[in-house]
């Protein structure tokens, strides 16, 4: 068993597709119209044939509370490995992406958690040599 698609609950479809492929480097993979919303989901440039990530509409009350709970916690939604998080960071900041957490090393890992712009926290990882 494998993962092949996870969702991420996202308030705009269109300001998300912008946002996690222009800002973050996702690459589209599907872009599809599923009854009043679309199937859009992006794959890591580095694994195009990796697991999809589904900007899942929002629409549903229950996906509301659940992204607005979450949020409110300042639990990510989601968790991206990246190679250097300073660098990766740094060149987020650039394009005015807002961080909640500045690079933290914990342990094993170094991780930083930013604003999505849809409703989401985001955190990016790096192991630690």
């Amino acid at each position: 068993m494998k993962i092949i698609v996870t969702s991420i609950f996202v308030e705009d479809q269109d300001k998300a597709l912008e946002f996690y492929s222009e800002t973050l480097g996702f690459i589209k993979k599907d872009d599809v119209p599923a009854g009043e919303f679309r199937w859009i989901t992006l794959v890591s440039p580095d694994d195009r044939e990796g697991p999809e990530l589904l900007l899942e509409p929002n629409n549903h009350p229950a996906a509301k509370e659940y992204q607005k709970k979450i949020y409110a916690e300042g639990i990510p939604a989601a968790m991206f490995g990246v190679p250097d998080v300073q660098k990766e960071y740094e060149r987020l900041v650039k394009h005015g992406v807002k961080f909640t957490m500045e690079p933290t090393e914990m342990g094993e890992v170094t991780i930083a958690v930013f604003d999505d712009t849809c409703g989401n926290l985001i955190q990016i990882a790096q192991q630690n040599s």
